[in-house]
């Protein structure tokens, strides 16, 4: 469907993934003047808002973006910091920090309070703040902030108004009902049709053939940097060691050997286990009449049966389960009687056993001579494994101590590896030929957050171990222009079409609200390369093919008025498209058995974070809050790299 529309996700984060970063976790919206120092550059001082009087720093601003990337890089790891402000995402983490504080300081104006020892609790129950023992370890609580680039006033400042916004919005967002009204107007989108026509102009067919100059070449790339962002890199130098990589010694000696036939002398002596079909009667005569006629001729089943009672096997046992299965003079009796004999009847917690031996199965003795080369085989595993536990834990120590890579791996016969820079996925960077090592892939996220000289030992699948070290980091930013000549002349041209692609598409819709047909106004400008398709999808039919990924041009088509014709522009001056609406229609919701009551439980969440924003910013209104529009563009060019 609409093929054409793949171009639309050139782009590395589309509307789905700005859509569903919506929400963010609270961690970490604060970190104010955190080194001491104002973020530079910024216009207007350092503050970008003010709520009820209070600043909100430009730093601020700054750890809250950076917190919400590494959020969204947990599902594109490649994504960029040009790239997650051109969707809008920094404006949605500055609305998300102004009402968070309005929140907080709402609820204080009204005698809400979060006291310290509540701060405490909170921070107590966070599993990421405690030890391998379980309980909170203030070093690992202060190195996480660290990490976070907060401080401990900052975080529980940040805790408090959380904790603040919980008491006052809580009880009202607890269980949000749809109105049925409303829920069945909902419930009818999802049933609604839609007819029309999408065209794609492409920039391509109004694309100048020559040009440009080096100064119109260099002046365009000034302005339209952020277009050629690369995504960070990282070279890493690694060896991989394992069982089958450092020499050690484990051949055991004959002492270690008979040592180990003398302690585990038990599983060497002769046993015996036998299995039984018994049951169990109340008393001790009936136990004994039963297994006389037993002896006599009747099967033990049978005899059952007739009693009343239900007969049933075991699996082998020894003579020591038996007894924890059924009783020690039962145990006792059982050992004593031959293969396919009656048992003489014991007593045992739930009655009188009544029993055949089915199977016997002997094992003999086994000597030393017998069983030396099994437990060499074992003493030698464990040796071994001791002998590799110990090297690695003097590897680590080396390391610890500072010891460089090369010189480690000198040091114990290792093999060094250098990988191509690396992206944050894992792929090789303009070299998609080439796969990196398995053992690197379980630590490319600790290795895209170290710094560089900073060997780690680390163990992976495999009965492995990899000692690493980030040999060069290469920050996301546009390469020189040299490097990216050919593409930038490309994009060049393309962007002089594009002008002339907005020119004949608003012509085109112009024709088109005239009522001339899309595909008759194509062909009237006769020119080849335009694109066309002709729309006929209901609504979930649309979301059950695109899996939640609706490219935009259907995202338009599904929100404009029946009879209309809209402009949409692609992505990185590929085009414009030109969007016609034909008709709508819509199918009873009554006619959908469930349909309502289903729309009602999955708009749910949506309604309580409706609620949600309408409450704060009813709050920000009452308190006061302004924007600090010079600050803040200051923040989107220092984040974007612009200066």
């Amino acid at each position: 469907m609409l093929t054409f529309f793949r171009r639309f996700f050139q782009s590395k984060i589309g509307l789905p993934i700005f859509l569903g970063f919506l929400v963010l976790m609270a961690l970490a919206f604060a970190a104010a003047d955190i080194t001491g120092s104002t973020f530079g550059g910024v216009s207007g001082g350092d503050r970008v808002a003010v709520v009820d009087g209070e600043p909100i720093g430009t730093s601020e601003l700054v750890t809250a973006a950076n917190t919400a990337l590494d959020q969204v890089r947990q599902q594109n790891p490649t994504l960029t910091m040009p790239e997650f402000i051109e969707a809008g995402a920094l404006d949605e983490v500055l609305r998300q920090l102004i009402d968070r504080y309005a929140v907080g300081h709402y609820a204080e104006k009204y005698g809400l309070r979060a006291g310290e020892n509540l701060v405490n609790s909170e921070i107590l129950q966070i599993q990421a703040f405690r030890s391998l023992s379980g309980e909170f370890d203030q070093q690992i609580y202060l190195a996480a902030l660290r990490q976070r680039g907060l401080t401990d006033a900052v975080f529980r400042r940040d805790l408090v108004n959380g904790l603040l916004e919980d008491q006052l919005l809580r009880p009202a967002l607890l269980s949000p009902q749809m109105p049925e009204k409303i829920a069945r107007q909902y419930a009818s989108l999802v049933l609604e049709r839609r007819r029309g026509q999408i065209a794609l102009i492409p920039s391509s067919v109004f694309a100048p053939e020559s040009g440009p100059t080096d100064a119109q070449l260099t002046e365009w790339y000034g302005t339209n940097r952020t277009l050629f962002v690369q995504p960070e890199r990282r070279t890493l130098r690694f060896a991989v060691f394992g069982d089958d990589t450092l020499e050690v010694s484990a051949t055991p000696t004959e002492a270690e050997i008979a040592a180990r036939y003398k302690r585990d002398a038990d599983q060497y002596k002769a046993t015996e286990r036998r299995a039984v079909t018994a049951f169990v009667v109340p008393t001790a005569d009936a136990a004994k009449a039963l297994a006389a006629r037993i002896r006599g001729g009747v099967s033990l089943e049978a005899a059952a049966r007739e009693a009343g009672f239900s007969a049933s096997q075991t699996e082998l046992r020894d003579r020591e389960a038996t007894a924890n299965a059924t009783s020690f003079a039962f145990a006792e009796n059982a050992f004593k009687a031959a293969e396919g004999s009656v048992v003489e009847p014991a007593q045992g917690t739930l009655g009188w056993y009544v029993a055949r031996v089915d199977k016997i199965e002997r094992t003999p003795a086994r000597s030393l001579d017998q069983v030396r080369s099994e437990i060499a085989e074992q003493l030698a595993v464990e040796k071994r494994s001791a002998a590799i536990a110990d090297l690695t834990a003097e590897i680590e120590g080396e390391i610890d101590s500072g010891t460089a890579l090369s010189e480690v791996a000198k040091a114990y016969n290792l093999k060094v590896e250098t990988t191509p820079p690396l992206l944050a996925d894992g792929s090789a960077f303009q070299r998609p030929d080439v796969q990196i090592v398995p053992q690197l892939r379980t630590l490319l996220a600790t290795a895209f957050q170290m710094e560089e000289s900073e060997p780690q030992l680390a163990p992976v699948p495999g009965n492995q171990y990899v000692i690493f070290e980030v040999a060069r980091v290469e920050e996301a930013a546009a390469p020189p222009l040299a490097q990216v000549k050919e593409q930038a002349e490309a994009a060049w041209r393309r962007a002089q079409g594009a002008k002339l692609a907005r020119e004949t598409a608003d012509r085109v819709m112009k024709q088109v609200r005239g009522k001339t047909d899309l595909a008759t106004a194509l062909a009237a400008l006769n020119k080849p390369g335009f694109e066309r398709e002709v729309i006929d999808l209901e609504r979930r039919e649309l979301l059950a093919r695109s899996q939640g990924n609706v490219p935009p041009p259907l995202v338009l088509l599904f929100s404009m008025a029946e009879g209309s014709v809209k402009l949409l522009e692609a992505p990185r001056n590929i085009g414009w498209y030109v969007i016609s609406l034909d008709e709508i229609s819509t199918s009873p919701v009554d006619e959908e058995p469930g349909l309502l009551e289903q729309t009602r439980r999955q708009l749910a969440p949506t309604l309580t974070e409706e609620y949600r924003r309408q409450a704060a910013a009813a709050m920000r209104k009452e308190l006061g809050s302004t924007r600090n529009d010079a600050a803040i563009e200051a923040v989107r060019k220092q984040l974007a790299g612009e200066q």
